[in-house]
């Protein structure tokens, strides 16, 4: 390859807004790809019943850090064929259509890593399959249907790539069922299993809880803005920044969590540092 077969894009090309997407989309593969390390290296760093939360976070980071780099990929080829079009109207179709080809990515990203963050939620309180599998299979089902029958909304386009509202409302409105559903499903676990935790699993537990209320309505109200005149790139800066957050943040959060319960073990224990001491 040779320097005038590659292409950079420059913000004198594309425009500031195309660039700052591109870089936090680049931003959030990169903090996916190292958190599989840091989900790998810390798994002994926890204690024994919370590493199944370590494997859950290095499976969810797998995913998301794979689409992500299929999704900067396709990003920096459509910045490439903005560069080339002077148009106002010709770039604001080619971004349009770019923002609708790269959701295909995020949502068969969030049809994996969405369980499994629930799934997270769940280990904070040790909770096992076979002791809530009716909730556990509901609140899976429910967030999988809420991912697909939101795939389908954004779906809802004529052959020109014009979006069909009615569709897209009608499906939006079925997506946010599965939504309730599974958020109910959660709190249903807590309060059942929330006495066998201690103060931080409940801790750790009520933090993933509280953003999958909070924090997932970023992207309901993305699929809503979709519908208005707003520049799509903010979209796509929003969802790469609370993707971070909901999938690095947490496997984070997680690590604290079991890396405070083996360190008030091995305190009691008179270890450090991971020695025996005499």
């Amino acid at each position: 390859m040779t320097f005038s077969d590659s292409f950079v894009p420059t913000a004198g090309e594309v425009g500031m807004v195309p660039m700052l997407t591109y870089f936090f989309m680049t931003f959030a593969a990169y903090c996916f790809l190292g958190n599989v390390f840091f989900s790998l290296l810390t798994n002994q760093s926890v204690a024994p019943e919370h590493r199944i939360s370590r494997a859950y976070g290095g499976v969810i980071a797998i995913v998301a850090g794979v689409s992500y780099l299929l999704i900067t990929r396709f990003y920096h080829g459509m910045l490439q064929d903005l560069s080339h079009l002077e148009s106002p109207e010709a770039r604001a179709a080619l971004i349009r259509h770019s923002y609708q080809a790269i959701g295909q990515y995020r949502y068969m990203d969030w049809a994996v890593t969405t369980p499994l963050l629930l799934l997270k939620a769940s280990s904070m309180l040790r909770i096992k399959y076979s002791e809530a599998v009716g909730a556990i299979t509901v609140m899976l089902l429910a967030d999988f249907f809420m991912v697909v029958t939101g795939y389908i909304g954004e779906q809802q386009l004529t052959a020109a790539g014009e979006i069909i509202v009615s569709g897209k409302l009608l499906w939006g409105a079925v997506s946010t069922v599965g939504y309730v559903v599974a958020v109910v499903a959660l709190y249903g676990l807590y309060k059942k299993f929330a006495a066998r935790g201690n103060d931080t699993e409940r801790w750790g537990f009520k933090f993933i809880g509280i953003t999958t209320v909070t924090t997932w309505g970023v992207y309901p109200l993305g699929y809503m803005l979709t519908m208005t005149s707003i520049d799509l790139n903010y979209i796509h800066i929003a969802f790469s920044i609370f993707d971070v957050f909901n999938k690095v943040g947490i496997s984070v959060v997680a690590y604290l969590v079991g890396k405070r319960l083996l360190d008030e073990r091995l305190d009691e224990k008179k270890v450090l540092d991971g020695y025996a001491t005499a």
